[in-house]
């Protein structure tokens, strides 16, 4: 592989951002350097001009769900096309959420999302393992999973592979045992099923917005309290996945006051959507259908102010994509609608034009939640999420000039609809490297998947 030489740009890291150049070579970080050092380059070298330009570490989405079978259905974008995707929007690193179906084991779930990606994928990739089926085995194979780079679990307080509440605080305890960190969807599912019901009895099975009626953000919240309870009891840190409103920001916030490590993830769309959407006529709603719903926007107001304040750690997608078509499997009943939308595209400018040019948070901030703590939290701090001598060459070049108009005619990803169809963002992603290689040049996409699988490490702890 050919040397490269990013000159000229602005650096971005969590602590600080500076001018400054970039030597890659062997798919490594060789040299970070200021701008008036000398630096002798071979004549094969490639020199990119990034002046004016900001640098950032390849973004990681720790949260993404390609190829899943669920709700009757398969998600619209497998790996080759939802990693695809995910670099065109300067991802450099996913991780997956591989299931262990009932009645499999979890080394049968977990070859069984290897496999997935046989046909390739663009960016590197690493996988998590949500626990559904919750026995000895399960319990020995917890190990197994830890020495093949899983070190991180998720588990659900609703949907048909919850756990009880027995079952989900003696998976705590055991991924404590064996140095990993669980992951949580939470939300009340024995309240969301009596709401349900209610609206079912009264004739409005087939109103699109009695999803988000009947899944309130107290159910959201009861649900991280319990669990966060449960964490206490088993002293163990733990992980709530696509935190949406301030009800549950005030549970973490209650439980770190006991002194307990909470860390919380949220998404571009609860920073960007409000439930108005599902109030949308006919059947239009259903695209925004997804699970916890979208909220108020007082509540996407507090997520931006949590993020700044470092209180929210992680800002991935949750990337579940359907089609349109997919989603009429409910139009006689939004219980049957799939959950899901896509983002992991459009997540980093996103963030960038809604958060960094609109003051919410600073560059440095979109760093820290998009690339170094999800390296920290995920396993991948030795190699990923810095620009750093020694790490991996992952690197994304954001024009702060630019625009980005986001639209489904132009995606990268199957579905059929973009849920910000029209918005015009500002700045542009122009380059992005994975290990040193240029993937996507000014929206072109080197045709060829070059990712591979990442054993993780154990998290590390920080707050």
């Amino acid at each position: 592989m050919k040397k490269v030489f990013i000159k000229g740009g602005t650096i971005v890291n969590s602590k600080e951002s500076f001018a400054g150049n970039i030597l890659i070579e062997d798919e490594k970080i060789a040299k970070v350097s200021d701008p008036d050092e000398f630096i002798e380059l071979d004549n094969d070298t490639k020199v990119v001009d990034a002046s004016g330009k900001l640098i950032f570490p390849g973004f990681i989405d720790a949260h993404t769900h390609f190829d899943l079978h669920v709700a009757g259905t398969v998600t619209c974008d497998d790996f080759y096309s939802g990693t695809k995707a995910a670099i065109s929007g300067g991802t450099t690193t996913i991780i997956d959420f591989g299931t262990q179906y009932k009645g499999e084991t979890l080394n049968e779930g977990m070859d069984n999302w290897l496999n997935k990606a046989k046909d390739g994928v663009f960016c590197d990739y690493g996988i998590h393992m949500s626990i559904s089926d919750w026995n000895e085995e399960a319990k020995r194979q917890c190990r197994d999973m830890m020495d093949r780079g899983v070190t991180t679990f998720k588990i659900y307080l609703t949907y048909d592979i919850l756990l009880k509440d027995n079952e989900a605080f003696e998976v705590i305890q055991r991924l404590k045992e064996v140095g990993a960190i669980t992951g949580v969807h939470c939300e009340n599912a024995g309240l969301i099923f009596a709401l349900q019901q209610e609206f079912v009895e009264a004739g409005l099975q087939k109103k699109v917005s009695s999803h988000y009626k009947t899944r309130p953000a107290a159910a959201e919240a009861e649900a991280i309290g319990r669990i966060l309870h449960l964490a206490e009891v088993a002293d163990s840190d733990i992980i709530d996945v696509h935190l949406t409103c301030k009800e549950g920001l005030d549970e973490i916030r209650a439980a770190r006051k006991r002194g307990q490590k909470v860390y919380a993830e949220t998404c571009p769309q609860y920073l960007t959507m409000t439930d108005s959407l599902y109030e949308l006529p006919g059947f239009e709603g259903a695209k925004y259908v997804i699970a916890p719903p979208l909220r108020k926007q007082s509540d996407i107001d507090e997520l931006w102010r949590a993020i700044a304040d470092g209180e929210i750690q992680t800002v991935s997608t949750d990337h579940c994509a359907f089609t349109f078509e997919q989603k009429k499997l409910g139009k006689d009943d939004f219980r049957k609608i799939p959950g899901g939308m896509p983002g992991v595209e459009t997540r980093g400018i996103v963030m960038y034009s809604e958060g960094v040019t609109k003051g919410r948070i600073s560059v440095e901030k979109m760093c820290e939640v998009l690339c170094e703590n999800p390296a920290k939290l995920y396993g991948l701090y030795d190699r990923k999420g810095f620009i750093e001598e020694g790490f991996d060459a992952d690197i994304v070049i954001l024009n702060p000039n630019g625009e980005t108009k986001i639209t489904a005619a132009t995606q990268v990803s199957k579905c059929d609809y973009a849920p910000l169809e029209g918005k015009v963002l500002s700045g542009h992603i122009e380059k992005v490297f994975l290990r040193g290689g240029e993937i996507v040049d000014n929206a072109k996409i080197k045709d060829i998947p070059e990712g591979k699988f990442l054993e993780r490490k154990p998290y590390r702890k920080f707050l």
